[in-house]
């Protein structure tokens, strides 16, 4: 050996020596011919298994005596650890010795058929890797504790949800039936104070009924208010936009409102239009009869009320504009609060200021735009934008209709049936009084039993919805079924569901809602007429 390999070698020992690894190297034989220093340390080795030529055996049967391989025979324990080492051409292996070290070794064969074992002290590693893990295991019970917590909340809430739904489901049908309930004696009280209002135009009792009939309204006008909003708030308002013609809402207004308008010497001017807009019919068409009915009351008399749609981009705009007591821009929010009523507007008018808050709901509910522009003393415009809708098929007519009928005898006959004998009764007093020929039932069961159209074909038919065992629209058509023909009719109903009436409309059934208004029916008797005589 040269003097230079002998330095070479010297200078590797004194590298291995300052290595953090044990390393020892073993010839084919597996006989020990180099260990660096941390190798013999952190084994513990006696000096004689330090020496060049040891054994494998001798060192593995070693520390399996010392138990370094756990409890057993330590000859067997010896065998199967260098089976191991040997099995394969690389290895890596972990074990603790019985100084409770984690040593981690790799053993790599050389191609001359001897060994290196290499190790190293993972003890701190495995250690940080136990608590990482139990770290995590802890945050992961944390998140599922909190997941699991969530969940119960979330279904707590979900529970409550659906408690709530449930309970205003429940009000919804119960204030639908209580509304049923309350307003068949209101209608029948309404049309029996217009036979007393007509009977008693000329004698000292004229006041006496006119009174009656302004707290008949007034009652009609907050049931009409609380069943809207309990509708909005409860979610049962649901939107069914359509393609309509505009001048079907104004000619309904015209024939709710006109007759209101000449009460109070108001000039109320509907102007005719050509416009189609999509739209829900019903929600629109109670915006702007509520945007009327507060232009008339809180207009002076003599004042004017302006109706019409201009057009607008792709939008058309309905305004109602009125000559009334006005407000001032400070003044905008307070007017569609609820039970919120201006000093001026409440000394002239009764109302619980439930009006406007309707429209906003109404208009919030119906994704619309509304527009207010109003002056102290002057008047004021609102306005609510409509979406542009392509022309409906066939022409519409503007001929202007009267919208009540108060001259002369309608000379009509009239089939009325109604489950309710007072307002059968109220019904015939009304009608009769109006110059007609009218024959009343309280189901079809009696119109078959007594014969009641026997030689008697009427002119039209006055419907209640709620029969006591059919409904008014499916007994309309047996009606028209059983006398032939087309017969004119008309559903007078509690009911102001969406659905009745666009059933309604696709039959050809006018809809007349209760409690009845005197001017709105008899306008209605008398398109019908027209209907029929045609």
């Amino acid at each position: 050996m040269t003097a230079r390999s002998t330095n070479l070698d010297t200078a590797l020992h004194l590298a291995m020596d300052h290595i953090p690894q044990g390393v020892a190297v073993f010839d084919s034989a597996l006989k020990l011919t180099f260990s660096n220093h941390r190798y013999n340390s952190m084994l513990s080795l006696p000096p004689a298994l330090t020496e060049a030529g040891v054994p494998l055996e001798d060192i593995v049967l070693f520390l399996a005596k010392r138990g370094d391989f756990g409890p057993g025979d330590a000859k067997t324990r010896a065998q199967d650890r260098i089976a191991l080492l040997t099995s394969q051409p690389q290895t890596v292996t972990q074990r603790m010795t019985s100084f409770g070290q984690t040593m981690e070794f790799y053993t790599a064969r050389l191609p001359e058929g001897g060994m290196v074992i290499s190790f190293s002290d993972v003890t701190a590693r495995i250690s940080a890797e136990q608590q990482y893990e139990q770290i995590n295991q802890t945050l992961e019970k944390r998140v599922e504790d909190r997941t699991a917590a969530l969940k119960q909340v979330n279904l707590e809430l979900e529970k409550a949800r659906h408690k709530a739904d449930a309970a205003n489901h429940d009000k919804t049908r119960f204030l639908a039936a209580a509304s049923h309930d309350l307003l068949q004696p209101l209608n029948a009280a309404r049309l029996y104070t217009s036979t007393l209002i007509e009977r008693a135009k000329t004698t000292d009792f004229a006041e006496l009924a006119n009174s009656i009939e302004a707290s008949l309204t007034a009652v009609e006008d907050i049931m009409s208010a609380l069943l809207d909003i309990s509708r909005i708030d409860s979610g049962a308002l649901h939107l069914a936009p359509t393609q309509l013609a505009a001048q079907d809402i104004l000619k309904k207004i015209e024939v709710e409102f006109a007759p209101m308008a000449r009460e109070r010497s108001i000039s109320l001017r509907i102007v005719k239009t050509k416009a189609t807009v999509l739209a829900d019919r019903s929600i629109v068409g109670r915006i702007v009869q509520n945007l009327v009915s507060n232009a008339i009351k809180y207009t002076p008399v003599g004042g004017k009320v302006l109706v019409g749609l201009r057009r607008r981009g792709n939008r058309w705009r309905i305004d109602v504009i009125d000559t009334g007591i006005g407000f001032n821009k400070d003044q905008f929010k307070l007017v569609f609060a609820e039970f919120s009523r201006l000093e001026k507007g409440a000394r002239m008018a009764q109302g619980l200021g439930l009006g406007l808050s309707i429209v906003q709901r109404l208009v919030t509910a119906a994704d619309l735009t509304l527009e207010l522009d109003s002056k102290e003393g002057r008047g004021s415009r609102f306005s609510i934008y409509l979406p542009v809708a392509r022309p409906l098929r066939g022409t519409i007519s503007l001929k202007r209709e009267t919208p009540e009928a108060t001259i002369g005898v309608l000379n009509l006959k009239v089939l009325c049936v109604d489950n309710e004998r007072d307002i059968i009764e109220a019904m015939e007093g009304l009608l009769t009084n109006w110059g007609c020929e009218v024959r009343s039932a309280l189901s079809l069961k009696q119109i078959d039993k007594e014969g009641l159209l026997e030689g008697w074909y009427p002119d039209l038919v006055l419907m209640d919805y709620h029969l006591d065992q059919t409904s008014g629209l499916d007994a309309i058509e047996w009606l028209r079924h059983n006398l032939g023909g087309h017969l004119p009719a008309a559903l007078v109903t509690a009911d102001r569901s969406p659905q009745v009436r666009a059933i309604a409309e696709e039959r050809g059934i006018a809809v007349v809602t209760k409690p009845v208004k005197p001017a709105a029916l008899r306008a209605t008797i008398s398109n019908l007429g027209n209907q029929r005589s045609h």
